[in-house]
């Protein structure tokens, strides 16, 4: 076995598309294990302990908590369901020194804590790593007064097996991005129209990466795998900025893009002024077609307890902190979005539920 040999065939979300299977090789998930170490200080120099409340079929779990975790020598805290009960059970009497997670995993132990009345002090988590969703600004306050720590953003994908950038853990992270980044990996954002024309500081573009973590190819798909590579780079799909500091911040899935009006409208922007919404539980802002090939921003909507649905109210709120253009039309209600196993919410797929319910009525 070489390092080049597949290790892991991991099959994409199939948000694009059908499912595609990435080929991660040996040492595509070692680079990230290596990169990894060095990134968060101290790592590995004194007991550690993982909390595994990702699941390790996803690359995310399988990187930062298996191969990580048996890299650096650390006890892995295994847990039969990432349930909030057990994995209180495991902060409060085997408090974890690292803990990957989901931006719904840190509110969902948040809430849990301040019912249970549980004090930082007693239980510090030195170093949290949040990736598969925007991680909202309010989370990492929230987070970082609870445990004692940091928590900090990155980014990556299947593909690459899967971190490409991070905030630093030195106490430098910048919420709202991304962060640089990881060592031995360049990042560029270039015009989608040409690829070749690097795009200015400050302004968006496709993200293409390179690096000793970027994988094989997707199995017997060679035309899914020359399309996703531009001479040697991946393209990850993803619009993003890079700041004249290396900083890099998320715009959207390109495929996601709302142009309403002639204006581009980034999901994820209007998401997270409206999660500030005391009735909202979870949102996920999509395009509704119109007949003119434009689409309307929409919002769909899970609701707390006890609340009901004021769309009037809703809209009011989303005026008071985004521009005009880019307030939902229409609130829906749902009773659940579709989401991933990671708990990330599949707006495709949300689209998707709210075309048909449309049409069935």
């Amino acid at each position: 076995v070489s390092h080049d040999d597949t290790a892991l065939i991991l099959y994409t979300s199939g948000t694009t598309g059908a499912p595609k299977g990435a080929m991660i090789s040996h040492a595509n998930i070692l680079a990230n294990c290596v990169m990894g170490k060095a990134w968060v200080p101290g790592l590995g120099e004194k007991p550690e302990r993982f909390l595994a409340a990702l699941p390790f079929f996803h690359v995310y779990g399988m990187t930062t908590v298996v191969a990580l975790g048996v890299y650096v020598g650390a006890e892995i805290i295994l847990l039969p369901a990432p349930q909030i009960p057990l994995i209180m059970d495991v902060i409060k009497k085997h408090t974890p020194t690292w803990a990957p997670g989901v931006p719904t995993l840190y509110d969902k132990i948040l809430a849990a804590a301040e019912e249970k009345g549980m004090d930082k002090t007693q239980h510090p988590i030195a170093s949290s790593f949040s990736g598969a969703a925007t991680l909202p600004v309010r989370t990492v306050a929230r987070w970082e007064a609870f445990s004692g720590g940091l928590l900090v953003e990155g980014y990556g994908l299947t593909e690459t097996a899967p971190v490409i950038c991070a905030n630093p853990m030195d106490g430098n992270h910048r919420p709202g991005y991304v962060g640089i980044p990881f060592p031995d990996t360049e990042v560029r954002i270039v015009n989608p129209e040409n690829l070749d024309e690097l795009m200015p500081d400050g302004e968006e573009g496709e993200l293409l990466v390179r690096g000793p973590q970027v994988f094989k190819g997707y199995l017997n798909n060679p035309e899914a795998t020359a399309a996703t590579f531009h001479g040697e780079w991946f393209r990850t799909g993803d619009a993003g900025v890079m700041e004249e500091d290396g900083f890099v911040r998320l715009v959207a899935r390109i495929k996601e893009i709302i142009i309403t009006g002639g204006f581009n409208v980034y999901p994820a922007e209007v998401e997270e002024a409206m999660s500030d919404h005391r009735d909202i539980e979870s949102i996920a802002v999509v395009g509704r077609p119109r007949e003119d090939g434009s689409e309307d921003v929409v919002a769909c909507v899970t609701l707390r307890d006890g609340a009901a649905l004021d769309p009037e109210g809703l809209k009011d709120f989303a005026r008071e902190r985004l521009t005009r253009y880019k307030v939902p039309r229409t609130f829906y209600h749902f009773e659940e979005l579709a989401k991933d196993q990671l708990g990330k919410i599949r707006r495709r797929e949300v689209q998707q539920d709210l075309l048909k319910m449309l049409g069935d009525k």
